[in-house]
């Protein structure tokens, strides 16, 4: 709810105080330290965060909204109305990996929803340590559960005064509950005040609104700005330098995780030569995070003078005097000296051995995948070089066995044993899958002692065994391989572990899709005519190419039907692709044959089935063109229901398209209309009907692709009874072209017909 909606009937910050007072209890429940109320938004299907505490607004801007059918545990809490709880980084990624690879850091998370009455308004939401399991975590479930029916309560009440409750600005950022440091800079360290104005490394610390609350001498030399502008100014305000995605993300993961991180960010330009200084320095500082309860603490040493830093001293073992355990920096109204007592020594370098890789670039090449194997070549060609990997092998799961989908840099013929191993046998690939959680040797070495007696594929390298795990169901497994023995840090693990489960899911939705494309090809090809009618007089010859995007199905017939003393042709294209497209193809075309052999003329043919497919398949469209031939003498009548102009190639070898009056297409209209054209098919003249899939083209008008379509068939070389060309051969002709292309958005159907010429 925008505060100007607010106010027009509550009292000014009503809402926001009930907000901000359920999260700081959620957080108190949970034991968490970043909490958020999402509520439901004036745009239906959509939540946006309304609160947020504990963490630097900015930072989080990519989940300020958040579409309930999305698969995320906001979404999910609040479409089924469940409480849902992910112990840590593996859980969330099993389940959420989406959420895993967009925050790949060690936390544990929970998510109630807030109801009233029947009135769903949002979910509460918990950042948390992570954990073993949900059930060692501290959590009390009675006063997280009486907090989140308290909030919807209130806000059933809130909404019986007023307006609707709901959240369209930006989320109120809000200092975590019972957090003593000081507000808009306030109370903050005085300049001079201690000895860390003296150290020779620059020090400072940020709240966890993401605001300066200390800077000493040499911080403001390498950040650029005096102390002045910078104490109590929002870090990306003040050093809007630091505004890169690669550094958000470290912070993000301090924030979430409070796990120090360290890493080198570059400045727009070297500061000069200060009286404080007496040097210039190079163009990249090297910047080491601790979190604290109450915000971070950085220290900055320019790159390559790291070893020169005087490092602070470390508290002694076990808690301080204000209960912190040792490596907690405290923040707020203490001094400089005792702000950087719990400093650990900045060793100042980089924070992670590579830079890690950004999960949307997969998530991206991963959309494009629709097969088993493009989804392992996307891996082969984005994840393992982001890695420094060389080897690479996936497994699926099928009735309880693993066999291999898909290798690339093992010697040739070393994986074939493991090819169909049950899930009773004891090989990491099978373990990493079973057990749901990845498993990581930094060298060979390692591995031959966790396995005895394995085989090995190198004397030397590191090997990561990743779960592929899509949404709780497993799918398979992936091996990753490395020629030289590597560490992996907590960060490298989560992020390849929150990527193995996008790669889980995009397997899945292959594995679905080539279920669903056999089983609609297998459709498909019993729907069409497996052969045309040979008749004396008449020569027919179709032709259909599915589309080579996405489901290779789709609604696109033809037919030929012999009725009485004449022919029925048909051609007629369903909306859409897949099973269903071709489903309703099968109904209609059944329907059109049942009224071409009752004799019923062309325009009750077109309204027939046009009644018919609305009671079918209401909001279900198709377009169709019939025409009832006479084959003695080649007297034809049409009609047709928005489908693209038939084409008429004469004896002379003149091509034209027909002007053919019509009818809206079939489903949209239950009292439409569809006149009735007499023509005359002369012999040797070819008769073409064509869906609209062989002349249309992206970025062009499909009158370019009739017009081209005409030329061809005017260049085709006439049909002969007995020598020459047949008419089948002017068929494959005119879809050559299409044929050959490798991006055909749509499917194709064809049907030429032409009247023998008699000897």
């Amino acid at each position: 709810m925008t505060e100007s909606a607010e106010s027009q009937h509550w009292a000014p910050g009503r809402l926001t105080a009930l907000l901000t007072g359920a999260v700081a209890e959620a957080m108190r429940a949970v034991g968490g330290h970043v909490g958020g109320v999402y509520l439901r938004s004036s745009t239906p299907g959509l939540l946006r965060l309304a609160v947020l505490a504990g963490l630097p607004g900015p930072l989080f801007r990519p989940w300020w909204r958040m579409h309930v059918d999305r698969p995320f545990p906001v979404a999910d809490a609040h479409r089924l109305g469940v409480e849902i709880q992910l112990a840590d980084p593996t859980e969330t990624m099993r389940r959420y990996p989406q959420l895993a690879a967009g925050l790949p850091f060690r936390f544990g998370s929970v998510y109630v929803p807030v109801v009233g009455a029947s009135t769903a308004y949002g979910v509460l939401s918990v950042v948390r340590p992570a954990t073993a399991d949900a059930s060692s975590a501290p959590l009390d479930r009675d006063r997280l559960t009486e907090a989140a029916q308290a909030l919807g309560a209130a806000l059933l009440e809130l909404e019986a005064d007023g307006p609707a409750v709901v959240w369209d600005g930006e989320p109120l950022c809000v200092p975590p509950p019972g957090d003593g440091a000081p507000e808009g800079g306030a109370g903050r360290v005085a300049a001079g005040d201690g000895a860390a104005d003296l150290l020779p490394e620059g020090v400072f610390t940020m709240d966890r609104l993401g605001r300066f609350s200390y800077v000493n001498p040499r911080a403001a030399l390498l950040l650029g700005r005096p102390r002045a502008e910078l104490l109590g100014q929002s870090l990306w305000h003040a050093v809007p330098w630091l505004e890169q995605p690669a550094y958000e993300d470290q912070l993000r993961g301090a924030l979430l995780s409070r796990d120090p991180v360290h890493f080198q960010v570059r400045r727009p330009q070297a500061p000069g030569a200060g009286p404080e200084s007496g040097e210039r320095y190079g163009d990249r500082l090297s910047l080491s995070v601790y979190p604290g309860p109450h915000g971070l603490t950085f220290t900055a040493v320019p790159v390559g003078r790291e070893a020169q830093a005087t490092t602070a001293a470390s508290h002694p073992g076990g808690a301080g005097p204000d209960g912190r355990e040792d490596g907690d920096p405290p923040f707020g109204p203490l001094t400089a000296p005792a702000a950087l007592a719990d400093v650990p020594a900045a060793a100042g370098t980089p924070a992670n051995g590579t830079e890690l890789y950004p999960p949307v670039i997969l998530a991206l090449a991963l959309s494009e995948a629709v097969t088993a194997r493009q989804v392992s070549a996307v891996v082969m060609q984005e994840l393992l070089p982001a890695f420094g990997g060389r080897r690479l092998a996936i497994y699926l799961l099928q009735d309880r066995h693993l066999y291999l989908a898909w290798e690339s840099g093992f010697p040739k013929g070393f994986l074939d044993p493991f090819d169909g191993v049950a899930l009773d046998v004891r090989l990491p690939g099978v373990e990493t899958l079973t057990t749901g959680r990845p498993l990581f040797f930094e060298s060979m070495q390692q591995l031959a002692a966790a396995y005895p007696g394995i085989a090995l594929d190198a004397e030397e390298g590191a090997r990561a065994f990743l779960p592929l795990i899509a949404s709780g169901r497993p799918v398979g497994s992936c091996i990753l391989g490395f020629d030289r023995p590597r560490g992996f840090s907590p960060q490298e693990r989560t992020v390849l572990t929150a990527l193995a489960g996008l790669v889980a899911q995009a397997l899945e939705r292959a594995q679905r899709y080539d279920t669903e494309a056999a089983l609609a090809r297998g459709l498909q090809a019993a729907l069409l005519p497996h052969r045309l009618p040979v008749h004396p007089r008449v020569e027919t010859a179709g032709r259909y190419l599915p589309g080579t995007q996405g489901m290779d199905v789709g609604g696109d017939w033809y037919d030929v039907v012999e009725a009485g003393d004449g022919l029925a042709l048909v051609i007629g294209d369903v909306q859409g692709h897949g099973v269903q497209a071709a489903a309703t193809m099968g109904q209609l075309r059944s329907a059109v044959r049942a009224f071409a052999l009752g004799g019923h003329p062309p325009e009750e043919v077109m309204s027939g089935t046009n009644r018919l497919l609305i009671d079918l398949d209401p909001g279900q469209f198709a377009s169709c063109c019939y025409i009832r031939l006479d084959p003695l003498t080649g007297a034809a009548r049409a009609a047709r229901a928005g489908h693209p102009q038939p084409l008429l190639r004469r004896p002379d070898g003149r091509a034209e398209v027909l002007d053919l009056p019509g009818g809206v297409v079939l489903g949209v209209d239950p009292g439409a209309v569809y006149p009735v054209v007499d023509l005359r098919l002369e012999p040797g003249a070819v008769l073409a009907l064509y869906t609209d899939g062989l002349v249309e083209r992206p970025g062009t008008d499909i009158d370019e692709g009739i017009e081209r379509l005409r030329a061809a068939l005017a260049g085709a070389a006439t049909p002969t009874r007995r020598t020459g060309p047949s008419l089948g051969r002017t068929a494959d002709l005119l879809i050559e072209e299409a044929r050959q292309a490798t991006d055909r958005p749509d499917d194709i159907a064809l049907l030429l017909t032409t009247l023998r010429t008699t000897r």
